[in-house]
């Protein structure tokens, strides 16, 4: 008897086990098939790889830039390999899926059309040895592939989105196969002087050595010379009271460290009657001004990196995601509007407050200081200078 209900407890134990298992490990595992089958694809084991680029949209503001290498969190990149590896899309490091960025925004910049590239998981069946892409995205290519934007963006933050995907030949690179970038810097016009404005950016045409409109890194930067395509500045389609929004549209093969951002405060001098257009070509000869007078950038806020452009590449989405994600970008939209609308009204609702001037004020009227030229002013320490100073700290002892 005692026999026979040793065995009982032992088969009892087994089943406890084997049910123990299959409630919380197969059960977890199956959850997990189902919610990746829900997201576009199957088993893991089963997938190839494909060389793709992603084009990608953020609002900057609250990332401290895009490359996750900021050392301060969130950033976007952070956010992006986050969704990557949750959607089981990636297989290892950056520098196995060789991974490549075209631009590397910095905090509160924003982009509507920043592209990156790396290997993915795919349904695709691609013969070996087969590295060709000849920009045209075939059926047979798309037909049956991982719906990559719709993966992502269903577990992306909402200041995030993937725009588009398109395969990509193996020599690709998001930095080095980029003929030219876009950035756009928003601003209002008041009572800034355009046509100065515009005369002193059309100085920046061509290639010019950049030095003096740059954050310069002279540990790693040792060819400031870059070349501008184009430099427009416009009206956008919104305005406020009697004030109109405009932009300044920018196209470059490259750009510097905080490039945009210092061309746009020396134009933004210029607009405001505090320096000449001719201050750009005294900036642009280095030999005559070897070393940048110090001022400050301008905002990052309202800087967007509108596109990045590629020969043949051509990007592409599901018509369902396509409208999934124009609805969510309305959404979006409708939010800051609605957020911007409670503002005003505070506005107007401020017109009713009386003014007492029986009251006294501890604030202490700043003094107005007075416009130093930018030609007068102390200087940042120059490239030559910043290079022996690092070549010297190289050569010290350890």
């Amino acid at each position: 008897m005692d026999l026979v209900q040793s065995e009982l407890e032992t088969l009892r134990s087994r089943i406890k086990i084997k049910e123990k298992n299959n409630g919380v490990l197969d059960g977890c595992h199956g959850k997990k098939k189902n919610k990746l089958r829900d997201l576009g694809y199957g088993t893991m084991m089963h997938h190839s790889k494909r060389y793709v680029a992603l084009k990608v949209m953020y609002f900057g503001p609250r990332f401290y830039g895009f490359a996750s290498e900021a050392q301060m969190d969130p950033t976007v990149e952070g956010e992006l390999f986050k969704a990557l590896e949750r959607t089981r899309l990636i297989f290892g490091d950056k520098k196995v899926l060789q991974y490549s960025r075209c631009g590397r925004t910095d905090k509160g910049v924003s982009s509507v059309g920043q592209v990156i590239a790396m290997f993915l998981r795919s349904n695709h069946r691609e013969p070996r040895g087969h590295n060709k892409y000849s920009g045209e995205i075939s059926v047979e290519e798309s037909c049956g592939e991982i719906d990559y934007v719709r993966v992502l963006n269903r577990v992306l933050p909402n200041d995030i989105r993937i725009m588009g995907w398109s395969p990509i030949p193996a020599d690709f690179s998001a930095r080095f196969s980029c003929l030219n970038r876009v950035y756009k810097y928003f601003f209002w016009l008041g009572n800034l002087n355009i046509t100065a404005m515009e005369t002193a950016a059309a100085k920046f045409l061509g290639e010019h050595d950049f030095r003096n409109f740059c954050k310069m890194d002279a540990g790693n930067v040792h060819n400031y010379r870059r070349h501008i395509i184009s430099f427009e500045i416009l009206p956008f389609n919104e305005s406020y009271k009697a004030d109109q929004l405009m932009i300044m549209k920018i196209k470059g093969s490259a750009f510097l460290w905080h490039q945009i951002r210092c061309m746009v405060a020396i134009l933004f001098l210029i607009g405001q009657g505090f320096e000449s257009p001719n201050v750009i070509d005294a900036l642009l000869d280095v030999e005559r001004t070897p070393r940048k007078p110090q001022f400050p950038m301008a905002p990052e806020i309202p800087l967007v990196l509108q596109s990045c452009e590629f020969e043949g590449l051509k990007f592409i989405c599901s018509s369902d995601t396509k409208q999934a994600l124009n609805e969510h970008l309305e959404r979006e939209c409708r939010s800051y509007k609605l957020q911007s609308a409670i503002f005003h009204e505070a506005l107007l609702n401020s017109s009713c407050i009386e003014i007492d001037n029986n009251i006294s004020s501890d604030h202490i009227k700043k003094k107005e200081t007075s416009h130093i030229p930018l030609l007068s002013r102390p200087t940042e320490p120059s490239y030559e200078e910043r290079r022996k100073k690092l070549d010297a700290g190289a050569g010290m002892p350890r």
